[in-house]
């Protein structure tokens, strides 16, 4: 088991980590380590592979070949759910909510789920004092509390990608990943959801799958460049900048021009 300076497992390790359909190779042979705490964003060029590396560490995939490690335990070949019980949980790149429960029922699913009491609605959810008590702490810290009885269908754009943030901490889970989660939206909501996404990530490992090089290098510690299924750098955002392949992967423009673009 590999393990940080400090004798510690890393947060999450991927080894080696391959992803291949058929023939073709999506992934080559990636080699990643994230300590406890860090923000990480992925960026690279559309068809990199970014999505596909998301869905071998949450476990939507199984790897062709290489490990998968959080917190020092290999979580490569499990399935989702048992991922997240071990400590990882993501979002994804459409919303993904309950339309036609409130804002506060859809966090209360999500609730009920981590603590064990699964689907079964063979008690009075009003007596679940712990399960409500999380529920409403989560509807103040995404900025919903105001929406709580709001159909999830009719909050906008925005507070519907707040309300998943809130689902995907719900758990508690201590590794977070983040699936383009300002796609679509403007300058000034994406503003926001920067600082919403540090508020509610404080203490916890963050990687995000980015396009908008604004909230990239507004949000990460480090930047891991992935060009076809290789992470041709893993660095500072500063150095990532001043990298010559980085710039030569985005088609020879320098990634700080970039910085104010959009997608």
């Amino acid at each position: 088991m590999s393990a940080q300076a400090g004798g510690g497992p890393w947060a999450l390790e991927l080894k080696d980590l391959r992803k291949s359909f058929g023939k073709t190779d999506i992934i080559r042979g990636v080699d990643l380590q994230v300590a406890a705490g860090e923000r990480i964003a992925i960026i690279g060029p559309n068809g990199a592979g970014k999505s596909t590396l998301f869905n071998l560490i949450s476990g939507r995939l199984a790897p062709s070949s290489g490990q998968v490690m959080l917190n020092g335990k290999r979580i490569d070949g499990k399935k989702p759910f048992e991922v997240n019980r071990l400590g990882l949980s993501r979002s994804f790149q459409i919303t993904n909510i309950f339309g036609r429960l409130s804002t506060f029922e859809n966090l209360r699913c999500a609730v009920l789920w981590s603590m064990g009491y699964r689907y079964t609605f063979l008690r009075f959810l009003s007596g679940l004092d712990e399960v409500n008590r999380r529920a409403e702490q989560l509807l103040e810290m995404i900025r919903l509390a105001r929406k709580r009885n709001v159909l999830a269908t009719n909050l906008t754009y925005a507070e519907q990608r707040a309300l998943e943030i809130g689902i995907t901490i719900a758990g508690g889970a201590d590794v977070i990943l983040l699936d383009e989660p300002t796609a679509g939206m403007s300058r000034e909501e994406t503003r926001r959801f920067i600082e919403l996404i540090k508020e509610v990530t404080v203490g916890k490992t963050l990687l995000t799958v980015e396009h908008d090089m604004g909230v990239v290098f507004g949000l990460a510690d480090k930047i891991a460049v992935v060009v076809y299924g290789e992470v041709i750098a893993f660095d500072t955002p500063d150095n990532v900048r001043a990298n010559q392949k980085v710039q030569e992967a985005y088609l020879g423009s320098p990634v700080a021009d970039q910085q104010s673009g959009g997608h």
